[in-house]
Formats: structure tokens, sequence, C-alpha cells
């Protein structure tokens, strides 16, 4: 019985042969991939030097980092007075993130770039590819940005002497920047042409939307220099993309600048340009205040000059022109008690001055604010909203050059600036009212003393008067100077409260190209990349090439395997017995004795879906092994349509099967002998008008059954049974069927016709050949043919011992 048979069940199926199938599955796969091994091999070494290259002559990208220490603000009021006030949300607010925005600022990026002069970008031709240089420049390009300049494309300039070179446009591409509007630059669709070619250093070259000056540094004759313009805005806004600026972790203030560059020096004077342009701003901020009140002073010190140098001659010309020096006792008690109100009065008005400038300022917004406590006001309230307003009012303007107005933080802050400037007009309009009341009060003491002086002689009574008025701006202009001193300390004392902890520096080693991961990318591609085709090209391929793979999708046994035919002869049975596909032939015919047991006569019929598939190479040299034995053995060809047998034995096709179904012709008659022993053959003969109707006569079966009484085994090279219709009806005749498949020939879809045979057309005793095995899927088919589908039949002939690869001989089955 044999194991795959249509009628047996897998009841009694061994466990361990599923285990051992899925072995060899995998063993298919890596055999099948390993029969490439020269391409993936290729592929892999390829992907190498690929890498390889690509590491030698990509441009180098250094990593350039520094850190800068960002301090917290402290709030600037007490909890209590915050709350008091309404304004608690300020309390120990973070400007982390803030102080981010503003070091990636668009502005501080343009302040950076403007400060090095970094709008010609120089370079040099390499093997392959250009490099930018930053120091040591050859030449020095001047340009004149208050006119409409070429951007984009680049500049050759090739050195002829020390006076003189030559300029060309090395690639065009360029647009036009109008520094009018220079966020906007205008694409130029024709080429750009210069007047002339050959300038002098010095000269200045002038076009339409160019103009820039090319002055000699360290060039020598035949040097070559690229060069390429590039606007402010945009290469501010090209650094704003490449820096990063990130925290040391969540907890630390500490800020880490990164920027990528392919040039270190410029990585670093870039980056600690960024960040003096920003620690500069910070102090600028600062020092506003200090010189708003300095500029306060300065208006009121004004006024006051004048008037104190006036009553500071009166005084003078009066003692003279009156020879009145001392006051009297009562006098000067008098004079002491006046002076005092009138300091006081003094201060009061200057205060009110303020508090009306500074209502002035919260009602427009115009002019500068100055701190009250610069003007001796010592309301610690206005003071601390005064400087809360402020500091917000400065958080508001950072934030805007970074943030639109949407953004929530700047929405937020200016919902803090709108709380604090209710409080602070509240506080203003308030401390006006007690300043005016407390000047009305002094006024009313001082108009009672100026009775008590009316009493005095007239000469000491105008004394008075005019020491008084000379006293009253002497102790104001005194006040102002020491004020003004205070704050010029203040300003020269200022510090910006960031600092900067490590200056830009970089890594010796270049973060990209990353060279190991590259090579170990390539050697990955070179082996993906083969394996990914082979993978396609089996999952499209529709032809046969895997036995396995033919023996499932059949619902019939595969029988066996003829090895390829290397030679031209088409019956190597016979020329070459000791061939490896004269042994397959063996091992088939020993299979029969099982397919076909205890029958002395037999008749093999074999067929295949189209033509081509070497059905009548497996007839003749099926019928040629059976003749080696020594059996009477007779091949008849019934594809009337193609005949192909008279052929390969150099015999006639005069006359055959299809002479005798259309005349009276005995079948004796059209036998022909082979020239090989016990071997006769029946030619198809002349191809007939109707082939089909002549196989279906009923003279055709008498036929074959005298045939068979006169034959020990008779085959039957039959017509593809997936081409015409009247094999069909031929397999009633034979004992067995073999239905031939070609390897890297036969489609898959070819199983479909056999398995119809079997389910639909009722056809017993058929199985399957596949010939031409050639392709190795790692079960070593293509060494000794002789697999005999597992009845211990293995090839005990003289087939060619081929010796196995070391890779097939560790890997192939025990």
């Amino acid at each position: 019985m044999y194991p795959n048979t249509p009628n047996q069940t897998n009841s009694g199926q061994n466990p361990f042969m599923i285990q051992k199938e899925d072995e060899i599955d995998l063993k298919v796969l890596l055999f099948n991939y390993l029969q490439y091994w020269v391409l993936i091999l290729i592929c892999m070494f390829v992907g190498v030097v690929g890498a390889f290259l690509f590491n030698r002559y990509s441009t180098s990208i250094f990593k350039v980092e520094s850190s800068i220490l960002v301090v917290d603000d402290k709030p600037a009021l007490g909890t209590d007075l915050f709350e008091s006030s309404g304004l608690g949300m300020l309390q120990g607010k973070s400007n982390i993130e803030n102080e981010i925005g503003i070091l990636k600022s668009f502005s501080l990026a343009e302040e950076a770039v403007t400060e090095l002069n970094l709008n010609v970008q120089y370079f040099e031709d390499g093997f392959v590819t250009t490099t930018q240089i930053y120091d040591k420049l050859p030449i020095l390009v001047t340009v004149d940005w208050e006119q409409a300049q070429l951007v984009g494309g680049r500049f050759k300039v090739v050195i002829i002497n020390e006076n003189s070179f030559e300029l060309s446009i090395e690639d065009d591409g360029f647009k036009i920047f109008n520094p009018k509007d220079p966020y906007y630059k205008i694409e130029i669709e024709e080429d750009i042409s210069l007047k002339k070619s050959v300038y002098s250093f010095g000269e200045e070259i002038k076009g339409e939307n160019f103009s820039f000056t090319v002055n000699q540094i360290a060039a020598l004759p035949g040097d070559v220099v690229l060069f390429n313009l590039v606007d402010t805005p945009s290469l501010a806004l090209k650094y704003r993309e490449e820096l990063e600026v990130v925290p040391i972790n969540k907890q630390a203030s500490i800020l880490t600048l990164s920027l990528e560059t392919p040039v270190r020096k410029l990585g670093e004077d870039y980056v600690n340009k960024l960040m003096e342009m920003y620690l500069e701003r910070e102090l600028s901020e600062k020092n506003r205040a200090s010189e708003n009140t300095v500029r306060f002073i300065n208006e009121q010190l004004a006024g006051i000059s004048d008037s104190l140098r006036f009553s500071e001659n009166r005084l003078q010309q009066y003692r003279t022109e009156n020879k009145v020096f001392n006051l009297s006792e009562e006098g000067s008690v008098i004079f002491t008690r006046m002076q005092g109100l009138e300091k006081d009065k003094g201060q009061a008005e200057i205060n009110l001055k303020y508090y009306q400038t500074l209502r002035g300022y919260l009602d427009t917004n115009q002019g500068e604010m100055v701190a009250p406590s610069v003007v001796g006001v010592t309301d610690a309230l206005l003071n601390n909203l005064v400087q809360a307003y402020s500091e917000l009012q400065a958080e508001q303007v950072r934030l805007s050059a970074n943030f639109t107005e949407l953004n929530p933080s700047v929405r937020e802050n200016a919902t803090r600036i709108q709380n604090i400037k209710k409080q602070l007009q509240e506080n203003v309009n308030s401390a006006i009212a007690n300043t005016e009341n407390l000047i009305a009060d002094l006024k009313n003491q001082i108009r009672m003393l100026e009775v008590d002086v009316n009493s005095l002689p007239e000469t000491e009574r105008n004394l008075i008067g005019i020491q008084r008025q000379f006293t009253i701006n002497e102790n104001i202009y005194v006040y102002l100077l020491e004020k003004k001193a205070e704050a010029e300390i203040t300003k020269a004392a200022n510090m910006p409260k960031n600092s900067i902890l490590d200056f830009a520096k970089s890594g010796q080693l270049p973060v990209a190209p990353k060279r190991t991961l590259n090579l170990l990318i390539g050697m990955i591609l070179g082996l993906i990349l083969p394996i990914g085709f082979i993978t396609i090209k089996d999952f499209l391929n529709t032809k046969i090439e895997d036995p396995k793979e033919l023996e499932n999708q059949i619902k019939v046994p595969l029988i066996g395997m003829i090895g390829r035919n290397n030679s031209t002869d088409a019956i190597p049975v016979m020329n070459n017995p000791r061939s490896s596909v004269t042994e397959s032939f063996r091992s088939l015919r020993a299979d029969m004795s099982y397919l076909s047991p205890h029958r002395d006569n037999l008749t093999i019929l074999f067929t295949s879906s189209i033509s081509g598939e070497g059905k009548t190479f497996v007839s003749i040299n099926v019928a040629s092994v059976y003749a080696l034995m020594g059996k009477k053995t007779i091949l008849i060809g019934l594809d009337l349509r193609k005949p192909k047998i008279a052929e390969d034995f150099g015999l006639a096709n005069d006359k055959g099967m299809s002479t005798c179904l259309s005349t009276d012709t005995p079948w004796q008659d059209v036998v022909k002998p082979t020239g090989h022993k016990d071997m006769d053959v029946i030619l198809s003969g002349p191809i007939p008008p109707n082939p089909a109707e002549l196989l279906l006569q009923d003279k055709f079966g008498q036929i074959i059954k005298e045939i068979k009484e006169a034959y020990d085994v008779v085959i039957f090279d039959c017509p593809p049974v997936g081409l015409v219709s009247e094999t069909k009806e031929l397999f009633g005749f034979a004992d067995i069927s073999f239905f031939v498949f070609r390897q890297g020939y036969s489609m898959k879809g070819n199983t479909q016709i056999l398995n119809n045979l079997v389910e639909k057309g009722g056809v017993s005793k058929i199985y399957g050949i596949l010939n031409d095995v050639h392709i190795d899927k790692g079960y070593g088919y293509g060494y000794g043919y002789g697999y005999g589908y597992g009845y211990g039949n293995n090839s005990y002939g003289y087939h060619e011992e081929v010796q196995l690869p070391w890779w097939k001989r560790a890997l192939r089955r025990k």
C-alpha cells in the first residue's frame, strides 16, 4: 500500500513525520537562498564598498555644544502683597521655556549673523565633493547689501595673478534679494550674464541686481574659489532651525545649545556670538530702567539749573547792594522753619510730577517708565507694582518676538499686564490726591510763616525771601544730583542674571556620517536586497521548480523524478546505461512492480498538460528500460497531431496508427523495429484531418487488445491532455497512467488539470512524474536522480555520483 495514495487516511500518521517535514521545509528555504550565495556575497561586498565610499566622500558633520545657566525670575512682591493685589499668579513663575524661545528666536539669530558677517560663503572643489572654508580665506568678497543682490546661485573665481582674476557663474538658480522687502525673494528664470569675465581685485563688480567687490588676501595664481551670497534673513532662519536648545534635565535650569555643522570653527563662533547677543539683550533690558531714570532727572535738572543760577546771582547782588549778610536771631528761626517747609514742598512737587508722568504713561503707553524709588517715593506697594509691570512688559516684548498674539503664553502675560496696570492706575490716582493735599497743607503753613516775616525789617524781610528761593533751588538741585549718581552707579553695577557655563566646543569625531553604522547598513542592504529579489522572484515565479511544492499541490502521488539529460541523445537508457538519468528510469521501472503488482502484461500511458514537458522522452526511455529487462515492449505514438517519436529513432513517419485507423491496413504492417532488442514502435503516422474521431473508433480498441496479447509491455505516448480531448478516452486502455511535469517549464496552474482528472474525470491509477530535474531546492535532487518516493528503492545502478559542495554536505539530510 502506498503511503500517499488517495485512499489512505491520516489517522495512523506518525506525528514525528510532521516535525520532520517542517524541518525539511526550513532546509528547503535555506537551500533556496544558498544556491545564490555568490550573488549574495557580491551584493554584500558592493554594499560595504558603497558604504565605505559614502563615508569617504560625504561631508563630515560635527556637533558644537555649549551650556548656559538660566536664573528663574524671583517674584518682586511678597506673597501677602501679591495675594492682596490679586496677582498671586505671578508668584514662582519659571521662565525656562521663555528663555528657550528667546535663544531660538529669529531676531536673536539675525543679530548673531549680522555681527559675524556670514553673508558670503566660500567653497573649494575637492575630488568628489565641494568643501566650505571659513577661516584662512584666500579672497574676501565685500557686498553692498543696501541694494538688491543675487542669492542662491554660486560664483566661481579663478586667480590669474596677484592683481586679476576670472569670474564666472558656476551654478544658476539665483534669486533676487531686495532689502526693502527682505522676506520675499524674486525667482529668476533667465540665465545671469556678466559684463566681462576678467576683473581686478578691488574693482566693483556691478550689475542690474548685484554689486560686490573681490579683494585679494592670500590667493595664488591658479587657485579656484567658489562663493555664494546669502541674505541675512535666510541665514537666520537656517541657523534658527538647526539650533537645538534643551534643558539638561527637568529639574535643572541649565540649557544646552547644540548645532550640527560641517565647519567646526563656524559653528563655535555662531553659538558663542548667539550667547553673547543673548546676554547683551538681557543686560540692555535691565539698563533700560536706569537710563530712563537718568533721562528723567536730566530733564528736571535742566529746569532747576536756570532757577538756581538766577536766585544765586540775585542773592549775591542784594547782599552786595544792601551790605546785609546775616539774619537776626528771630529772622534765622523763621527762615529755618520756612526752609524745612519749602524743602518738603519741593519734594512733594517732584513726587506729584512723577505721579502725573506715570499716570500719563499708563494712559497713553508713551514715554518711559521710571522707578518710584529713584525720585524718593517710598510707597512699597507702588514700587513693587511698577517693578512687576516693567518686568512683564519686557517679557511681553521678548515673547512677541517669537510667538503670535494667539500663543497661550503671550495671552496669559497680556492678562497679567492688564491686571497690574489696573492696580497701578488706582494706586497712582490715590497718590496724586494725597500729594496734592500735602502740598496744599504745606502752602498754608508757609503762608502763616510769611505773616511773621512781615513783622521783620524790610531789608531783612527781602533777604529772607531771596535766600529762601535760593535754598529751595539748591536743595532740589543737590537732591536730583544725588539721585542721578545713584542711577548711574546702579547702571554700572548691572549684570545679566543668566551666565555662560561652557563656551561652544565641537567634538573631535564627526556625528555624521556614522561610519560603522553605515558599513553595517551597507552589508545588511547587500544581504537583504538579493534575498528580497530572490523571494519576490520565487513568489512571482509561475513555473514548477520545487518537487516538494509540486507534491503538495497535486492530489495524486509524485511517483518519481527524472533528471536532466545533459546529452543530445534522446535514448540515454540504451546508449548511456551508466548515466544518472538512466538510473532514474530504472528506479521508476522498479516502482512499477508496486504500482501494478502480479501483472505479466502491463500497459502504461504517458501524457502532460502542454507540449514540451518531455512525455515523449519519458515514454521512449521507459520502453527502453523494460526492453533491457527482456520484456517484449512496444511504444505506440498516439499524438496524431504533433508526432515526435520518428525523429528520435531516425525513422520515417510514413505509416503508423493513423494508417491503421483510416484504412484496412493491419497493425502488424505498421510496426517498425527500433534497432534495439525486444523493442518495437508504432509511429503515429501521417497527420489525419480528424485525429480525435480516429482514436474514438471501436477499431482502435480492437487493435490495442491484439497488441496487448502480443507484447508484454505496451507504452502509450499520448497527446497533452490539457490541449486535446481524445486523451481522456485513452486512460481506460492503460493499467497505469503518468502525468509528466517539467521542472522550470510547466506552469504551476497546470497541476489543476491533473487534479480535475482525478476529482471530476474519474481517472484512477494515475501518478505524477517530474521531468528534467536540475534545480536543487535543498534535497539534493540534482545528484543521483534515483529517488523512488520512499519505498526503499534507492538507485543501485551505476549512476554518476557528483560530489556535493561543503555547505550542502553540512545541511543535507542524514
